[in-house]
């Protein structure tokens, strides 16, 4: 059996985490629920910190904060001197909430609204990522009205575009993000915005895709944004000081990803900036870089109380769980893998072979097909490994199903970071019906 981060097994077959019973976990707190080892998300946030650091590279790694969003995970981010990007109003007010250092923030998003820019400048966040024409309009109007400087990053589409242990490059990416580097939408927006009184360019961000093991697309894109540079320095003078290559780093789901660690991918970013920067005679610039999954990915671990069992004979044996694709859309989205383990039954032989469905009234909606498992019996509590990126921010209220607890652990400590939705929050915004019935 793997385990993650400060994941153990007691003496009395228990699952544990940041040295907290799982069971003790689940019978306090209910189920389903989200447990984030704290512990191992600021492990993940050293390693990309600290080797910028060791290699003498002036950085900002910055939470991207899509993959789980909330106060005490803003919070957590800021006592490790991690940046934030944010893609929403939502997310921004959230940070600010927190109290996460402003000047920190990095704003994100192919469709941000006038009112959220003006969020982003009454805050006085860090940075906002530019993605189209239209928000450069937006970006300079609001400037304008407010007399205050922004600065920015362009995003750029490279051509290039990774996932696992593969990479492609395109001559013209289709994606909704960002200015194409290849057909002269980066240059124009370029030309938009580097003598206006108020945006101030710091220079470029791309992002290649997500759960990548490999460097060699990161390196690729690397090239092509440093070439742009160049080009930006010898005609116009422009002096990048920072490139933002994204995240998109892979984790461990199960047995077949092989991902590599946090300084590899650091390290061969370094390597490809530094040669370029070199060959085309620029100074270094400020690395900027965006782990989302990477950081709490494998930190977040859900439990649910096993309910019913059905047994289709020679087809399939089922357990059906209190949770699922309501608070774990991505077995039904897009077929994502997962391991787990009967909680309260961790150092039992996997002597059974069970899918594992949801509550959700969907044929779809199963969590894992044909896992192995120990003996599962009513009452038993499943511990679904890998869940901290994209189960609680993806989470809905289908079926009305109230959304889960999350609690943090470390240390033998426990806390509540998201208190379980009830019923009551469920109706809470419906209004009642005032339309008269038509004769």
């Amino acid at each position: 059996m793997h385990l993650y981060g400060t994941q153990d097994i007691s003496s009395d077959g228990h699952l544990t985490i940041g040295g907290v019973d799982t069971v003790t976990l689940a019978k306090e707190y209910g189920t389903p629920l989200f447990v984030y080892d704290t512990a191992l998300i600021r492990e993940r946030a050293r390693g990309f910190i600290d080797t910028f650091k060791q290699l003498g590279i002036k950085a900002e790694v910055a939470y991207a904060s899509k993959a789980f969003s909330c106060i005490a995970a803003y919070q957590l981010a800021a006592q490790e001197n991690l940046s934030l990007d944010v893609v929403s109003g939502g997310e921004l007010y959230t940070a600010i909430k927190a109290g996460f250092p402003a000047e920190r923030i990095h704003f994100h998003g192919n469709n941000k609204s006038y009112t959220e820019l003006e969020l982003a400048f009454d805050t006085k966040i860090g940075c906002i990522v530019v993605d189209n024409f239209y928000e450069i309009s937006l970006l300079k109007e609001i400037s304008e009205v407010k007399q205050q400087p922004m600065r920015i990053l362009l995003r750029v589409t490279p051509g290039v575009e990774a996932h696992t242990h593969d990479f492609i490059t395109t001559g013209q990416a289709d994606s909704k993000f960002g200015f194409d580097l290849n057909n002269g939408q980066a240059d124009r927006a370029f030309e938009e915005v580097r003598e206006h009184k108020f945006l101030q360019l710091l220079g470029l961000h791309c992002h290649i895709g997500s759960q990548i093991f490999e460097t060699d697309g990161f390196s690729l894109a690397a090239g092509k944004l440093m070439k742009k540079i160049g080009e930006w320095k010898e005609q116009h003078g422009f002096e990048c000081t920072v490139l933002n290559l994204g995240g998109g780093f892979g984790i461990r789901y199960t047995e077949e990803d092989r991902p590599l660690a946090p300084h590899i991918y650091v390290a061969e970013m370094i390597d490809t900036v530094q040669a370029e920067a070199a060959a085309l005679k620029l100074a270094m610039p400020e690395i900027w870089i965006e782990p989302g999954r990477s950081l709490v990915g494998d930190a977040g671990t859900s439990l649910y109380t096993v309910g019913s069992q059905k047994t289709v004979p020679n087809i399939r044996e089922y357990i059906a769980v209190d949770g699922g694709m309501s608070d774990n859309i991505r077995p039904a989205l897009y077929d994502a893998k997962y391991e787990a383990v009967i909680a309260n039954k961790a150092n039992a032989p996997k002597s059974s072979t069970y899918t594992v469905a949801g509550k959700l009234c969907e044929s779809g909606d199963k969590l894992m097909v044909d896992a192995a498992l120990q003996k599962a019996e009513s009452g038993d509590i499943l511990a679904m490994f890998c869940t901290g990126a994209y189960g609680f921010s993806m989470a809905s209220n289908y079926n009305r199903v109230p959304r889960p607890a999350v609690v943090f652990v470390e240390a033998g400590e426990h806390q509540l970071a998201i208190q379980r939705e009830s019923y009551d929050n469920i109706v809470q915004n419906d209004l009642p019906l005032v339309l008269k019935k038509g004769e």
